[in-house]
């Protein structure tokens, strides 16, 4: 029923716009590693093995697969479980998913959804903890999504399988188990390309990247006890990155902080920043200052790791420099 909810986490959220747009498209499969541990056992049950596809633990064989399946008509979603996986896929995504319907003058298309989720602050240690969003924004051809909600992770997934272009929707697993109320239409797709502005204020722009955002809504309510009214962008789609509603933003609030869990340098905060510089220098009152992870490694301890993502107290150390 159209404008009805269900309460839903985000893992079963993804879970349940992966069973909508299979039922509505039957070009649409899934692969990928161990696909009915992390939720999908009742997919495989509802849609057989003809469209549901355990692989071997090969990611670029099996991505390579994907984008084969994609050229031929299907509408492929490849599981890689893990972010770091990425990389040993990434010839796949990069030089081949990314680059063929340029390279033929779009004769090609190429439908493929790469989810994939970042394992941090779990104690995964440093071959399984990254967040390579920027490898992927520093790729055309790729669209990148990376939701911070249950809705949008449903409605985004669902607007990605029905693009016709390779998207990278990155999952957190800090997240996976939050619940809320998400729609159950199944025609209610979250517009790639567009930002959220979960809390409306004056006084400062807080743009979340993926996973940061209830550091930043903590962050934002501790400041509003204070007297400050910031602005909560929720970025949700990386590539094709919304800069309207941050500029928009920051000609309000003259103030940016951005938080990204990804590496400093090079990073998704890095590329805000230098937007924002570009084209809204004269409406800054203070810098730019950027919550992101320091250039190291992620160690296994817990307590060591835990210190270097986002977190309401470092955020609010930042808007402390600037306020």
């Amino acid at each position: 029923m159209r404008n009805s909810v269900q309460k839903l986490s985000y893992l079963q959220a993804i879970i349940e716009a992966e069973r909508e747009e299979m039922q509505r498209d039957e070009n649409v499969i899934l692969m990928g590693e161990d696909i009915a541990v992390y939720g999908a056992q009742s997919l495989v049950e509802e849609f057989g093995e003809k469209r549901m596809r355990n692989t071997p633990i090969s990611e670029n064989s099996f991505v390579g697969v994907g984008v084969g399946a994609a050229l031929t008509g299907l509408r492929p979603i490849v599981d890689l479980t893990i972010a770091s996986f990425c990389y040993l896929a990434s010839d796949q995504i990069i030089n081949q998913a990314a680059k063929l319907r340029f390279m033929t003058g779009a004769q090609l298309k190429v439908p493929l959804v790469v989810r994939t989720s970042t394992f941090y602050n779990n104690r995964t240690a440093a071959q399984h903890a990254d967040r390579p969003y920027p490898l992927f924004m520093n790729t055309p051809g790729l669209k990148v999504l990376a939701p911070a909600t249950a809705s949008d992770a449903k409605g985004l997934l669902k607007a990605a399988i029905r693009d016709d272009d390779p998207v990278i929707f990155f999952e957190d697993i800090n997240l996976w188990g939050k619940k809320e109320d998400v729609s159950t239409d199944v025609d209610l797709l979250v517009p790639i390309g567009k930002a959220a502005v979960k809390r409306s204020g004056s006084d400062l722009t807080i743009v979340s990247v993926a996973g940061c955002l209830p550091h930043a809504l903590a962050a934002a309510e501790v400041l509003a006890g204070e007297g400050i009214n910031a602005e909560v962008i929720d970025l949700r789609t990386i590539v094709p990155m919304d800069k309207e509603t941050i500029l928009t933003s920051v000609a309000k609030t003259g103030r940016l902080v951005i938080v990204d869990n990804s590496h400093k340098v090079g990073s998704v905060a890095s590329e805000i920043a230098a937007v924002v510089s570009e084209e809204a220098f004269e409406s800054l009152r203070k810098p730019i200052q950027r919550v992101a992870t320091p250039q190291v490694h992620i160690p296994y301890n817990g307590a060591l790791e835990k210190r270097l993502f986002a977190s309401k107290d470092r955020i609010l150390e930042a808007v402390r420099v600037i306020i």
